[in-house]
């Protein structure tokens, strides 16, 4: 089985576009200091150069953007966001908006005639969530303005299914983004095209994800919410960015057009959902993830992640060039649940120490040898490795490391982020100063973690290693995913060795899920590896899998095992 952790930034990657009538193009290209390069067309493949196969991909949506490229290099430096979903039906613990579909005629008029009358959050209290936001590093903030059920959470002209016919009777939006500009915090609007309140106003049956129900096929629904953009973009003074959870259409260039510096996240940048992706992405992209298993409150059948979990995630995400927006979910009274309260506590002592490592970073030659996730700052000034552990690091406890990837200079430094390196309390005996050296095999460090953070001084989360003027000590090898076809044994992939890098053997092989029923940008279910082959040469592998399901839709990835690291090639969709 191949190991779904250990990732790497591939020097040599595919980036995937799609051209006229369809057509999915790969292109090889390169990151270096986190900047894409693509020295091979795209049209190369509709040409023949190379074979599409039958790839097929969502469409992209950086093509066409405006986004500004300074206004993205922003984005990418703040790294941490707080996503918060709360809507009128947080009162029931339901999932947000979607149980009006496929919903009875009495549950819909309920909703929309009754729920209104009983939102009454009088808790709501939103300097407490900036202040507790900042505490945890958090630099910008997307607030839920309106869901896909049409509620819509500010004082708006467009619609009488909104907070101000509520017994609340006050600006919801307003008060987040004043509370939350006044902590230093950017603020951005989440926004859902659909409407299903206009939809049943409209006698539209409810769904998503349909030509019928979108705005594009209705300008009366389209005047709508161009409207509601207006305002939301207009009145709230500075907006920083927009995540528009649904077909962009009519609404992003509006939004350019009212604010050209606005970044339009989701949209028009790639914004995966409930996973982070096995390979690095070019450019600005952001991972939405919950704490729990839901976006909205719900006080039962909910799990939520541990502290630790989430900073790894945090962690990982960065390692990979992406920003994380991660979720809280208000009561129905409008207090954060004490669950992600204490989350976001935990992730604000790690941050108050290491942020440094998350802050205006770019990936590494590669995200992580093992256990050890890497960043590096944009200007390659420092290089972070933050050293995770299935255990607590004991305080006044030496750990050794060895980090392949790493070579240092004469000019390199080395310390542990937080500590002077100078003195362990009660320990006189010990000098705790970090030393290293370089070897054939990399960069040897010996470290010991002298900070007391809790009281029982066994702090479990990641300790962070900040290495100064290091350069790359490997070249890791290439993988591409080429394609899939069906074959009457079952569906064929198809990869590609592009560079063997320095070793004369390596394991291949692939890893697919099933993404059916998934939501365009979410994805669940986990990865089923296929058995593993040898390759001594670069080229082109193949694996038949069989049993899948020829109705289904799956996504699929090559893989390459290097004797330190496990590499992805891009996540590609089957097409069947």
């Amino acid at each position: 089985m191949l190991d779904g952790r250990d990732f790497v930034v591939l020097p040599g990657v595919i980036a995937m576009e799609r051209l006229r009538d369809g057509v999915v193009a790969l292109s090889l290209g390169l990151v270096i200091g986190g900047v894409w390069a693509r020295p091979l067309l795209a049209q190369q493949v509709s040409s023949g150069t190379v074979a599409p196969g039958s790839i097929a991909l969502e469409s992209d949506p950086e093509k066409g953007s405006l986004n500004k490229a300074e206004r993205l290099e922003w984005f990418r430096d703040q790294g941490f966001g707080l996503f918060i979903h709360w809507g009128v039906d947080g009162q029931l613990g339901v999932v947000i908006s979607h149980s009006l579909v496929g919903a009875s005629k009495e549950y819909t008029d309920r909703y929309f005639s009754e729920l209104p009358q009983t939102f009454d959050p009088d808790q709501f209290r939103p300097l407490d969530w900036a202040r507790l936001a900042k505490l945890a590093g958090v630099r910008y903030v997307m607030f839920t303005t309106k869901h896909h059920s049409g509620f819509a959470m500010w004082d708006t002209a467009t619609t009488p299914f909104g907070v101000m016919h509520t017994p609340f009777h006050r600006d919801i939006t307003k008060e987040v983004f004043d509370a939350f500009r006044s902590q230093g915090i950017a603020t951005g609007v989440y926004y859902s095209p659909d409407d299903f309140w206009w939809l049943h106003q409209h006698g539209i049956r409810i769904e998503r994800a349909v030509p019928a129900v979108q705005p594009k096929s209705n300008p009366e629904f389209m005047k709508y919410d161009q409207e509601q953009i207006r305002e939301l973009l207009t009145k709230y003074g500075k907006i920083d960015a927009l995540f528009l959870d649904g077909d962009a259409t009519g609404l992003r260039d509006l939004a350019w057009k009212i604010d050209p510096n606005i970044i339009v996240t989701r949209g028009a940048i790639k914004t995966p959902e409930l996973t982070v992706p096995g390979m690095p992405m070019p450019g600005a992209w952001e991972t939405c993830m919950t704490m729990g298993t839901a976006w909205q409150y719900q006080p039962q059948n909910e799990h939520y992640k541990s502290g630790g979990e989430l900073i790894r995630l945090l962690v990982e995400t960065r390692a990979k060039g992406g920003n994380l927006l991660l979720n809280v979910g208000p009561k129905p009274n409008g207090e954060l649940p004490i669950e992600e309260e204490e989350r976001l506590r935990e992730i604000a002592e790690w941050m108050f120490v290491n942020s440094d490592a998350i802050y205006a970073v770019r990936p590494w030659v590669i995200t992580n040898e093992g256990n050890i996730w890497f960043t590096k700052k944009k200007d390659s000034s420092a290089l972070y490795a933050t050293v995770e552990s299935d255990a607590p690091w004991p305080r006044a406890t030496w750990k050794e490391f060895v980090l392949h990837s790493v070579k240092a200079t004469d000019k390199t430094q080395v310390s542990v982020l937080g500590q002077s390196d100078e003195v362990v309390e009660y320990h006189p005996e010990i000098v705790p100063k970090t030393t290293w050296h370089q070897e054939k095999d990399g960069l040897h460090i010996r470290a010991l973690a002298a900070q007391r953070l809790q009281d029982n001084f066994r702090w479990p989360n990641p300790v962070v290693l900040k290495i100064t003027n290091a350069e790359p000590a490997l070249a890791p090898p290439r993988v591409q995913t080429v394609s899939a076809a069906a074959s009457g044994q079952g569906e064929v992939f198809t990869g590609d060795v592009l560079d063997m890098g320095d070793q004369s053997a390596l394991q291949v092989g692939f890893e697919y899920r099933s993404i059916a029923g998934e939501d365009a940008n979410s994805r669940n279910a986990v990865w089923v590896a296929t058995p593993i082959q040898t390759v001594t040469k670069i080229g082109q592998f193949t694996t038949t899998v069989s049993g899948l399901d020829t109705k289904g839709t799956y996504e699929f990835r090559a893989v390459i095992q290097h004797p330190l690291l496990t590499l992805y090639g891009a996540e590609v969709r089957t097409k069947r």
